[in-house]
Formats: C-alpha cells, sequence, structure tokens
C-alpha cells in the first residue's frame, strides 16, 4: 500500500523537492504551506519537478484540517518555518518557528506519527563549542541571531517532551548547514551565492549595481582570514532530501543529527566552481560585509557526521564541483 507524508513547507525550496522525491518514489504528499506560495512559484509547475499532491492545506488551517479529518500518514517532515536569518522579530520567530513545530510535534505524538524536522547549524552560534551533534551540548550553544535561537528553544523543548515521554514513535532532526539547489530563486537575498552568482555572470536584474559579469563576495573582517576565504559546509539538496528518506525508512528511533557534507570549503571555492561550470574564467570583487549583519556572521562552519554514518548512513556526499555543476546546469535550462 502506498505510503502518505504530510509535508510543511511544501512550497518552499526544500519542501517541494522533498515532495517531489515522494512523487518518484510512489508516496502521496499533504502539503502545507501558503497557498499563495503555491500558485506564486512558477519553478514549482517545472515538469521536471512538479509534484501531484494529493492535497494542499493552508498553513494557518493545516493543524485544525488535521483533527477533522484525522488522514493516514505514515510521516510527517516539518520544513515549514521563517528561514530568514536576518529577520529580528523575536515574537514573529517564536509563533512560526516554535510554537508551530510544538504543535506538529504534539499532533505527531498524539497520533503516534513518526516526524523529522528542520534545525539548522546557526544553533552553533560562532561555533566555539564546535559542531558535534552531541545532544548533552545543545544547551550550552548560543546562536548569533533569533533565528537560531529560535531553532535551538525547539531542539531543547523537543528533548525535554522526550524526556518526560511525551514524543513521537519515532523521530528526528536534522541540523541543516548550508543547503542549495534548484528551486530556491523565491528566497531572494536568502537564496545561495551560487543563485547570485550564476544571475550576477548573466546579467540579470540590470540596474541593481552589481550585475556586471562579475560575482561580489563579502571581505573578511577577521585576521588571519582573506577575502572570500569564510568557509561554510555546502551540502547539495539532493543529498539532503537522501538522508531525509533514509531517516523515515529505516527509521531513526530518535535524535538530532547534523546533516552537512562534513567538509568545509570557502566562497571561493564556490565562486569558481560556478565560473568553472560556465566555462569562464573567475572574475571577483569583495565588498564590506554590511554592518547589520557583520557580527553575527559566521566565518567557519562543518558538520561532524559520525552519529549519522553510525546509523547505517553510508552512501557518499555530492563534491560541492559536482554539486554546482549540476545547479548551474539547470539554472541555464531555465534560462532557455
Amino acid at each position: 500500500m502506498a505510503k502518505t507524508y504530510l509535508v510543511t513547507g511544501a512550497a518552499g525550496f526544500i519542501g517541494s523537492r522533498f515532495s517531489h522525491a515522494c512523487t518518484q518514489r510512489g508516496i502521496s504528499v499533504i502539503g502545507v504551506d501558503r497557498l499563495t506560495h503555491f500558485a506564486s512559484r512558477p519553478e514549482r509547475n517545472l515538469p521536471t519537478f512538479k509534484t501531484a499532491f494529493e492535497a494542499l492545506i493552508d498553513r494557518d488551517e493545516a493543524l485544525a484540517w488535521l483533527e477533522n479529518t484525522q488522514p493516514k500518514l505514515d510521516a510527517i517532515i516539518h520544513l515549514g518555518a521563517c528561514t530568514d536569518t536576518t529577520q529580528l522579530d523575536e515574537a514573529y520567530l517564536t509563533k512560526v518557528n516554535l510554537q508551530y513545530s510544538q504543535k506538529i510535534w504534539e499532533y505527531a505524538t498524539a497520533h503516534h506519527i513518526p516526524l523529522a524536522y528542520a534545525s539548522s547549524a546557526a544553533t552553533y552560534g560562532d561555533g566555539a563549542l564546535g559542531y558535534m551533534d552531541n545532544e548533552s551540548e545543545i544547551p550550552k550553544l548560543k546562536p548569533l541571531n533569533p533565528y537560531g535561537d529560535s531553532k535551538q528553544r525547539f531542539d531543547l523543548w523537543a528533548l525535554e517532551q522526550e524526556r518526560l515521554g511525551h514524543a513521537p514513535p519515532s523521530w528526528a532532526g536534522f541540523k541543516f548547514f548550508n543547503v542549495y539547489g534548484f528551486g530556491e530563486r523565491h528566497k531572494g537575498k536568502m537564496a545561495s551565492v551560487i543563485l547570485h552568482a550564476f544571475d550576477q555572470i548573466h546579467n540579470q536584474g540590470r540596474g541593481q549595481g552589481r550585475d556586471t559579469g562579475r560575482v561580489t563576495l563579502f571581505k573578511s573582517h577577521r585576521d588571519g582570514i582573506a577575502d572570500g576565504e569564510q568557509k561554510r559546509d555546502f551540502i547539495c539538496v539532493e543529498d539532503l532530501i537522501q538522508v531525509l528518506h533514509f531517516a523515515l525508512e529505516k527509521p531513526l528511533r530518535r535524535g538530532i543529527f547534523n546533516l552537512g557534507t562534513g567538509r568545509a570549503r570557502s566562497y571561493l571555492d564556490l565562486v569558481r566552481a560556478v565560473f568553472a561550470a560556465l566555462g569562464q574564467a573567475p572574475a571577483i570583487d569583495f565588498i564590506d560585509t554590511p554592518l547589520e549583519i557583520r557580527e553575527r556572521y559566521q566565518y567557519f562552519t562543518q558538520a561532524t557526521m559520525e552519529r549519522l554514518k553510525s546509523e547505517g548512513f553510508t552512501p557518499p556526499f555530492t563534491t560541492l564541483e559536482d554539486g554546482v555543476k549540476n545547479y548551474v546546469k539547470m539554472l541555464a535550462a531555465e534560462r532557455t
């Protein structure tokens, strides 16, 4: 019998790509998001990534719909959230990222439904305590912004609920590192540097001051780190989707796990890979990191992946060069 998943954030970048992957696997999907988002994002309707949703439910009506309808669900994948790391409205983040997630957890628990949810590497803050996904260290973490704090607060709440014996039959939270891939254009300034670099190289959005065929990166404002050598653990969305399916199918019994590649690469590496994928010589300029984010800017992230590997996930992650090449190919096809 075919499985049915409920996916929140199903009109978003990761949610839409995960939902499409479910369709390819013969899994039915009930999508939850702002209904206007499903209609307003044309890349969602490209034949390559179109998903045949069993139902589309508005985010604000989803919990009431679930209680009234009581659909038979094999899993809930909670990806819906405010992902803007520059959002400073703590009340809004508490409502959308914490309280809504708590209600999803409570529904999954009450109805004995496996749950996977998105946490964030932003919970690690400046990385002073490292990037080990050791749950005993979570209370010590100090996120650099309200977004990271909202994710941290839910992780702590989930662990406390489990301690009290109030948890889904199986559950897994994933600290997503820097995810990139096709389907993120609607994210605007929060989209990956790969997309911004591609657009700048192709002079899209002319008149905005930076689309000159060259790519701009932030300067370094730390001694010992050269411009463009700020490093992140970049993971392609296809690999992330593979891990989510693994977690649900195994299933992972419980826990909060890192989800990156385990290898940090610089923004210079990233942009050079974009130019290489386009067959062009690099042309890069550096600008000051905006003051409003300078003090909260992470200079290094790198997931430790031993816990996930110890659970049996052994496939290699896509290299940065191959991931960028595949993504650029999709972006180029979108322009034709």
